[in-house]
This record gives C-alpha cells, structure tokens and sequence, in this order.
C-alpha cells in the first residue's frame, strides 16, 4: 500500500475528494513529549475513493487538502474530533460543516462516548483489527498493516456515516445534533494564544494580588510550553499555578518551600524567568489582575433533590435513547437543584423537552418517581 508523498497525486486525488458530499477524516500523530502535536498522517475516504496522505513527505504541499476542509459544500466526518480539528485550525484549516460520529452515537443510543472500534462493530457489522493501534506513527517506512490499519479508519467511517446520520433523521434527533456539531467548530475552543490561558483555569480566591499572580504564572507556562515544545504539565502542573498564586514566590528560596513544584525550581533557568515575571506583576496587582465577578455564594444544592434529579435524568436518557452526558452534567443539575431559572443547557431546546421541564415538575412535586419492576417510571401527581 502507497501513501501520497508529491504533489501531483494529492491535487489528484484531493480533486476525486472534491466530487463527493461528504469525506471521512482522521490522522494520526503524537504529542506525549510536545506540547503541539506532531502531524504524522492523514486518512480520508469517500464512499469511491480512500488514501492516506504523509505530511511528512520533503516538501509536500498540503493545501488542496485544507482547501477540501474549507470547502463548505462537503460535510467533514470524524470520531472524536477534537484533537483532529486543533491539528487542522493550526494549518489553518477549520473543517467546516463538521459531523462527529461519536456526539452523534450518543444521540443514537450508543451509550456515552462509544468507542470507534465498538461503533463500527455495531453499524457496519465489521471487527476493527487493533494490532497496530499503539505505534510510532513517526517512523518511516511504516509497514502494510500499519497503513492498513490506518485506512480503516476512515473506509468505515465512510461507510457508518450514513447509516447513522439517516438513523438520526427518522428518529427526528439530526437536528439536535447539528447543534452539537456548530459548537464544535467554535475557534475558541482551540485557542492557544497564551494570554487566554488562565481563562481555562478555576481561580479559587478573587484579591488583586492571587488575581495577577495566578494569571502570569498561567500565561507564563503556557508560553514556557509552546517555545520549548512540551506538554504544559511539564512546565508546572496546573495546582502549581493556584500555589504559586496564592504564596506570591519572588526568590528561589521561597519557589523551594512550595510543594507542588520540583526541587531546585526557584534557581532554574525556568524559575527564575517566572520570579521575574511575578516581581513584575505583584509590584502593582491591581493593574495586572482581571476583573472577575466573584461568585455568588448561593445556599449549595440540596444534595438530595441533585440526587432525585440524578435518577429523573438516567430514566429520561434511558427512555429517549441518549446518553445522559448530552443531556446534563452534574453541574447543571447542581444549579437546576438551587434556581428554576439556571442559565444551562439542560433547560434549553430539545434538552428541556426530554429532561429540563420534567425536572422543574420534580422540584415543585407535580410529578414522582416510581419503581415498575427494574425501571424507574414518571407518573402526574394529581392536584
């Protein structure tokens, strides 16, 4: 088996690509010692035409296979994308319409996060071969089996994605899932300016000088991480940040009391570059330190009706056939627990009609739960 190593075979085989409504994506690639992944292959197949494609060919030119992602007349499939889309909107690529496989099994009763290998065994009734699924995807030459393996993951991707996407349609749920697919391709989920780094971050006190601490140790990582190239958590591991936050080290000495920072931190080259960088800030917090709206302490959540709430939404997802984690998280049951008025997604759309406006009736005692044999049941409390 070949893989597309010039330009001449990928314009060729990009402009078969081109014909058809939709193509299956993956790659492979690895980042266990980098932070930016290491781009190592690309799969892509129509119902007619698969190949992979080595972006580590000399000088290969990968731009009219982005141009196919930016096309937004073909529909982009993946499992498990979110990986896959940071890799291609660093190539500067968002592949757009974009369908996942694996949000969409969990609207289709696939359970949550259903496996690639389990999915295919269910829709298309074919065994996937694991054998070369752990593999240095770097190496070169890759062998037979690994570039076959490789390709399967998107001929049967090709071959599932109508299946499942007509299963969707009867069952009335395509449109909920489209939803689904439009956050996906939400820039701000694959962000990696550094300034916004602490953004992903919780915060666990609100003064000025934890505030312009816990920013710049944050910021300071996450750059640290993309010019050396390593994972952020070799850097400083993320209870670091909210230490070194709360401590406020501006010395060695007071870096080597920390606990959540390796020996000889404070007199490395690393740490005396944040000791620099929190001098600054701490010099003047209150103009380095956002201004965040301190939660409101609201009462916490009656742990029993969270748990009442807990067995209303595994009955409701049972009954509909989806996966309770596309329905709620516990944090929004958490919130719906304290106020009717939660500003959650599990009181919006399609969700409030499977689960969200049952559980208002829950809380007001409109409604109970009974047992009927092995299932839990909904039944109207009469006024």
């Amino acid at each position: 088996m070949k893989t597309i190593t010039t330009d001449e075979a990928l314009v060729a085989f990009c402009a078969e690509l081109a014909k058809a409504p939709f193509i299956a994506v993956d790659t492979e690639f690895m980042r266990e010692t980098t932070y930016w992944p290491r781009l190592c292959l690309i799969q892509a197949a129509s119902t007619e035409h698969a190949g992979i494609i080595d972006p580590m060919a000399e000088g290969l030119n990968l731009e009219p296979f982005l141009d196919l992602l930016r096309d937004p007349n073909i529909v982009k499939v993946f499992h498990a994308c979110r990986q896959d889309v940071e890799i291609f909107v660093r190539l500067g690529a968002m592949p757009k319409p974009l369908f996942d496989t694996q949000v969409a099994a969990m609207a289709a009763g696939f359970g949550e996060q259903v496996a690639y290998d389990s999915l295919v065994r269910q829709m298309i009734k074919v065994e996937v071969d694991k054998g070369s699924r752990f593999t240095d995807w770097a190496r070169r030459p890759l062998s037979d089996a690994q570039l076959t393996y490789a390709l399967g993951d998107v001929t049967h991707l090709a071959a599932l994605y109508p299946k499942l996407r007509e299963r969707l349609r009867k069952e009335g749920r395509l449109d909920w899932v489209m939803a689904e697919m439009a956050d996906l391709t939400d820039p701000a989920l694959y962000d990696t300016n550094p300034d916004n780094a602490w953004k992903r971050l919780k915060p666990k006190r609100f003064t000025p000088k934890y505030l312009a601490a816990f920013v710049a140790a944050a910021v300071w990582r996450e750059r640290a991480a993309q010019e050396r190239d390593q994972p952020r958590g070799r850097i400083l591991k993320d209870e670091a940040i909210d230490e070194i936050a709360t401590q406020g080290p501006t010395d060695p000495d007071a870096f080597n009391r920390l606990r959540s920072v390796s020996k000889g931190f404070g007199a490395s080259r690393l740490g005396l570059d944040l000791t620099e960088e929190l001098k600054r800030v701490l010099a003047d917090p209150e103009a380095h330190a956002p201004k965040l709206e301190r939660p409101r302490h609201n009462q916490p959540a009656p742990p029993s009706v969270v748990e009442l709430l807990k067995v209303l939404l595994k009955a409701k997802s049972d009954n509909a056939g989806v996966a309770s984690k596309l329905i709620a998280t516990v944090s929004d049951l958490e919130k719906i627990a304290v106020t009717d008025d939660a500003d959650v997604d599990a009181l919006k759309g399609w969700r409030r009609q499977i689960f969200g406006e049952d559980a208002l009736k829950l809380k007001r005692g409109e409604i109970a739960l009974v047992l009927n044999g092995p299932r839990v049941e909904v039944v109207e409390i009469e006024g």
